[in-house]
């Protein structure tokens, strides 16, 4: 958290401050910002084979090291530690895949015309500010330097307030690793900071995952600038269960799917659409398995429900849950915070959500699940799009042409089909509507920082 020049690392589930830390100055941020622009133009001349060398140092850093990152997110943020623990290999994942994949998805590509040759290039942009959120403090800063770097950019990382330990540790990889000491780099400055560092001419794009609010703003003061974003914002996605559905299955991966990183995440399952002739047993097998979740401290390794990550994201989420039951939602589990000390709130699970109540238009980050009831799959398919927001689905049924049918009438980036929605390095990740716009990860997240240039060789063939 940001206050009097200082930010403090707090851990959510005691409330001590962990380490503080003085902001950088503005004219730290300048020279910042100048390193990385003289190191771009070094760094951009640097092979594939150069680049995937010391991207591959990083991974192995992260693999060698694993528990000692994983601990540090879980006493910033309070994700639990196994999950901890998948992030990092997850990242060092990341990290291999785009060594071995960068050059292949930015190689020349041959274009017919009337010239004696055309093909399109992929060269980098320059320095790529990254502003990025707290909720998995290490995947969504790698999942974009991975590509990010291997294109030949270099790039800035302004974190979010509360992870300001994860943000070095990050820096100190890639420093550790060999990268050159312009290529990342951590700012430590507050928010508000944001729109100054966007429109500063030594930066070249943006790329930000975060609020909506956050990524308005962010987008408009860049489009001001003329400057490229990538848009990865909130998501209430919708998980639809149909009447042949594998009910155990389902129920099964709905729960993890939901209460994942405590629900802190904008993919997290948060809407569960269910036809009417399955939804009580559906309602049963949820319920039991929502019960069974250990709530403590994250720290232990059978910890599934840990603190949310700071108090104001515990206080909003208790006013969503209170104004849904005011609006005629029904409470079959938790629906409060937990006495003590700590940011923690219960499991919960609301039935009977109406169109217009939090839990049905807006993003609810945290351990709350939200059971809604249908006729058929078309009137699963109109609640489901009836958001603001379009960024994962998921759909359950054993009719897999019809699923293949529905998935195109879903309003979403991603449809998961008997599966939870998750990101993967293979595969493109991003949104539609207020979800953002731009697409991380596979082929197109390389090529969304890079000039697609167009040449041409003369003389014309006639």
């Amino acid at each position: 958290m940001t206050s009097n020049g200082r930010i403090d690392s707090i851990n959510p589930a005691t409330e001590e401050v962990l380490k503080s830390f003085e902001l950088h100055s503005a004219e730290h941020v300048e020279e910042a910002l100048k390193n990385a622009a003289r190191t771009f133009r070094r760094w951009r001349r640097t092979s594939f084979g150069e680049r995937a060398a010391l991207m591959r140092q990083a991974a192995a850093i992260l693999r060698r090291q694993n528990s000692r990152f994983a601990s540090v997110m879980t006493a910033e943020m309070g994700k639990p530690i196994v999950e901890a623990e998948a992030e990092v290999e997850k990242c060092a994942w990341n990290c291999d895949f785009y060594a071995e994949h960068a050059e292949r998805f930015l190689q020349d590509e041959i274009r017919p015309s009337n010239a004696t040759e055309s093909y399109l290039q992929y060269t980098p942009l320059g320095v790529i500010l990254a502003v990025m959120p707290w909720n998995f403090p290490f995947w969504q800063v790698f999942r974009f330097t991975g590509p990010a770097l291997m294109a030949g950019n270099t790039c800035v990382l302004k974190h979010a307030s509360n992870v300001p330990q994860c943000a070095l540790a990050i820096e100190e990889i890639f420093r550790e690793a060999g990268f050159p000491g312009g290529a990342f780099q951590t700012l430590l400055v507050p928010g508000s900071a944001a729109e100054t560092l966007v429109g500063s001419p030594l930066i070249a794009a943006v790329t930000l995952t975060g609020s909506e609010a956050a990524g308005s703003a962010v987008a408009a003061h860049a489009g001001s600038v003329l400057k490229k974003t990538v848009l990865e914002l909130g998501g209430s996605d919708p998980f639809i269960v149909l009447e042949d559905a594998d009910l155990e299955a389902a129920a099964r991966t709905g729960v993890r799917a939901r209460f994942q990183n405590t629900g802190q995440s904008c993919i997290a399952a948060k809407r569960f659409i269910v036809v009417e002739a399955v939804s009580r047993e559906f309602q049963e097998r949820f319920l039991a398995g929502t019960a069974a979740l250990k709530v403590g401290d994250p720290m232990e390794r059978d910890t599934r429900i840990g603190p949310l990550a700071r108090r104001d994201l515990m206080d909003d989420l208790d006013r969503q849950v209170r104004d849904s039951v005011a609006r005629g939602a029904r409470v079959l589990l938790g629906g409060k915070r937990r006495e003590g000390r700590g940011y923690f709130y219960g499991p919960t699970v609301l039935t009977e959500v109406l169109p217009g109540s939090p839990a049905a238009c807006e993003e609810v980050f945290g351990p709350v699940a939200a059971l809604m009831r249908v006729r058929d799959a078309e009137e699963a398919v109109r609640v489901a799009n009836d958001s603001p927001y379009g960024l994962g689905s998921s759909l359950w049924t054993s009719d897999l042409a019809r699923a293949r049918r529905v998935a195109r009438e879903i309003e979403a980036g991603q449809v998961f089909i008997n599966g939870m929605v998750l990101s993967d390095p293979r595969l493109p990740f991003g949104g539609v509507k207020r979800s953002g716009y731009g697409r991380e990860l596979s082929e197109l997240g390389i090529r969304e920082f890079v000039n697609i240039q167009t040449v041409w060789i003369g003389p014309p063939k006639h």
